[in-house]
């Protein structure tokens, strides 16, 4: 343990030394020691507090997300690497969970097909502002693989981007232009940020080479993109008079190199080798904090069927915290015995492209397990591009056409792969055991898997409460679909840490906020884990209550199964009721009797009081599953507005759209 001094009690014991020391000096002496004891401080204090462990010194901060990047801000803008380097292909991607990152990846890699190099840049990591020298680039492409997250808004790390853009001060005339976007039909802004990317890049003088890419995480985000990228590329070809490349099929993107012995090895930590020892903030996605877990208990009852735990981590507040999973290590296993491989062997994969800022796909060097644990997705449906790769591996010709099939975008093979792979969800070793004779170098299958993702998770604490612990409630993914047993890979890795043990997380702020006024009503829909939010907001009312503050009324519709079974936080909501910090609760139950009652039936009933405290101001706030209770809620307010409120369908729409707007209405919603 290192010894702790107080920035005050060491420069207090300098300065005690500089007054013993100074009376038989002049002025002249007196002005260089007093520089010099300066810098000695200064040098002091910094030394100490850097050498302090993470117990006694530091407690994470929230840091905005910034996903993982593949060109660094420096110098040399990258409108000048692209005239340095003789690119004309410039992808941009906005990402909030890594998957546009990796199609981009992609398109780059798919492009060198035709001898084409890309820059493929996170638009967090650049000057926005160089976009209106891209017409500088002779015969400039653009490529936008861009997502929508929550309620029609941009990534975190698009949000300068499509400001930029937005605000119509680039002139891209001369510059062709692509737009892939990511979506889920369940939200209500379908694509948002894609469509108006699309529109904004033309009125900004770019040329349309492509029709957008609408991609449906409802429904297959891969097919869609097959289908996209199978047309997009043949057209970009003769638009620009590019020749296939046939020997660059089976090129590589990287080489593994071999690690001399007694190397220093990453064994999970995502920014820099030893982040988790010597923690340095901020925290974020790129250098998440080795959080302590405090408490994981069983909130379902013994008549339950499922489990759903709640989760304290000894970690700063903010509105979203986001864990970092490990793989199952009997899935590890698997793979390492079907393809046969010293699992601790050391070593690095390094980009072939020499100019590539991405010089590694994971934290390098490491060994073959830590990067199947940590780095990689092993879980995850198999992409097209992988079974198209690792097809070359088989030994039988039947399992080789067969996965040359699956990776085909024509009705067949988009047929069975929706069948094969997504329907039965299929991932790498799911694959690999039925196809035995596949046999992919370890070292290839990891270039080509995509890098486990951080999961996100509401959370259920507020930090007026305890502002150094974070508590999330999340249900147990667990299933089967025929003989194989499928486990959510991050709720399965938090059901095996004890209180005690540590998981790298980080914070992340959100727009889902109480209102200022404490007095303001707030009707608060959520059932099952949707409650997570609300038992933050109630506990902020419970703190401002008990400090004298007038709180307005709070109306929570809370529903789940069966109040035996999985009623969560069931004893603590009735303390809020006690307290009458709980002013209304609303309970339905889906399974407790014959005929299912959902939230949207209890907010049906209770119309009147509803309308009545909207249309007084309340707030309403929404959280849990966008597919139905999402909207069903939504449609059943816009029924009180008609019916009780008065309003025709037209100004039930809009009056709705102005809540939305106000942020009187606000949902934190997932499929």
């Amino acid at each position: 343990m290192f010894p702790y001094f107080s920035e005050t009690s060491l420069s207090l014991s300098l300065f005690k030394m500089l007054d013993w020391i100074v009376s038989g000096l002049d002025t002249s002496d007196l002005v260089v020691l007093t520089l010099l004891a300066g810098g000695a401080i200064i040098f002091f204090v910094m030394k100490f507090l850097n050498q302090q462990p993470s117990s006694s010194r530091y407690s994470p901060t929230v840091a905005s997300v910034t996903p993982s990047t593949v060109i660094s801000k420096s110098n040399q803008s990258f409108i000048d690497r692209m005239k340095n380097e003789n690119r004309q292909v410039l992808i941009m991607y906005g990402s909030q969970t890594g998957t546009a990152e990796e199609m981009s990846g992609r398109l780059a890699k798919d492009l060198t097909r035709y001898s084409k190099k890309a820059v493929v840049v996170d638009p967090e990591d650049i000057e926005c502002e160089d976009l209106n020298r891209l017409s500088e680039i002779e015969d400039a492409l653009l490529v936008l693989c861009i997502a929508t997250y929550g309620e029609g808004d941009p990534t975190d790390n698009a949000v300068t981007l499509v400001e930029y853009l937005n605000a119509g001060d680039c002139d891209l005339s001369g510059v062709r232009f692509a737009v892939f976007g990511l979506g889920n039909k369940t939200y209500e802004h379908f694509n948002e940020i894609g469509k108006q990317m699309d529109q904004q890049l033309e009125k900004l003088g770019a040329k349309r080479i492509f029709h957008m890419g609408l991609g449906d995480d409802d429904a297959n985000l891969e097919e869609d993109f097959m289908i996209w990228r199978e047309a997009f590329l043949p057209k970009v070809a003769e638009e620009f008079g590019w020749e296939l490349n046939t020997e660059a099929e089976t090129m590589r993107q990287y080489q593994m190199e071999p690690v001399e012995e007694g190397k220093a090895l990453f064994k999970g930590e995502f920014g820099r080798l030893g982040a988790y020892e010597r923690p340095r903030p901020p925290f974020d996605v790129k250098n998440p904090y080795l959080a302590t877990i405090a408490v994981n208990d069983e909130l379902h009852t013994e008549h339950s069927d499922r489990s759903c735990r709640h989760i304290e981590f000894s970690v700063e507040a903010g509105d979203h915290l986001a864990v970092f999973p490990t793989n199952d290590p009997i899935l590890v296993d698997r793979l390492i015995s079907m393809l046969e491989f010293d699992p601790d062997h050391a070593f690095r994969l390094v980009n072939v492209d020499e100019d590539a800022s991405k010089r590694h796909p994971f934290p390098c060097p490491t060994t073959f397990r830590t990067a199947l644990s940590h780095y990689v997705d092993i879980c995850a449906p198999v992409k097209s591009h992988v079974l198209k790769a690792i097809s070359e591996y088989c030994s039988d010709d039947g399992e080789k056409e067969f996965l040359n099939k699956l990776a085909t975008a024509n009705e067949e093979g988009l047929r069975e792969y929706a069948r094969y792979i997504v329907k039965e969800r299929r991932s790498i070793v799911d694959v690999l055991t039925d196809q035995k004779s596949c046999k992919p170098p370890i070292e290839y299958l990891l270039e080509l898997l995509p890098r486990l993702q951080a999961r996100y998770y509401s959370i259920a604490s507020s930090p007026r409460i305890n502002e150094e612990k974070i508590a999330v409630c999340a249900v147990v993914t667990k299933y089967t679909i025929g003989d194989r047993l499928i486990n959510g890979v991050c709720t399965r890795y938090l059901t095996t840490k004890d209180a005690g043990s540590k998981s790298p997380v980080f914070v992340r702020k959100s727009t889902m906020r109480l209102p200022h006024r404490t007095s303001t009503q707030v009707i608060m829909i959520g059932p099952g884990t949707g409650f997570a939010p609300f038992r933050g907001f109630l506990q902020d009312r419970q703190f401002h209550k008990n400090a004298g503050k007038e709180v307005g009324a709070m109306h929570l519709y809370y529903g789940c199964r069966h109040p035996d079974h999985d009623y969560i936080y069931k004893e603590e909501l009735a303390k809020f009721q006690e307290d009458q910090v709980l002013t209304h609760l609303e309970c339905a139950f889906s399974r407790a009797q014959e005929k299912k009652i959902y939230v949207q039936d209890r907010l049906w009933e209770t119309r009147d009081r509803i309308w009545e405290a909207i249309n007084n101001g309340a707030h309403v706030y929404i959280c849990g599953d966008a597919r139905n209770m999402a909207r069903d809620v939504q449609a059943t307010l816009q029924k009180i507005f008609r019916e009780i409120g008065g309003k025709t369908e037209t100004e039930a729409v809009a009056y709705f759209k102005d809540m939305e707007k106000t942020k009187r209405y606000q949902a934190d919603v997932w499929s």
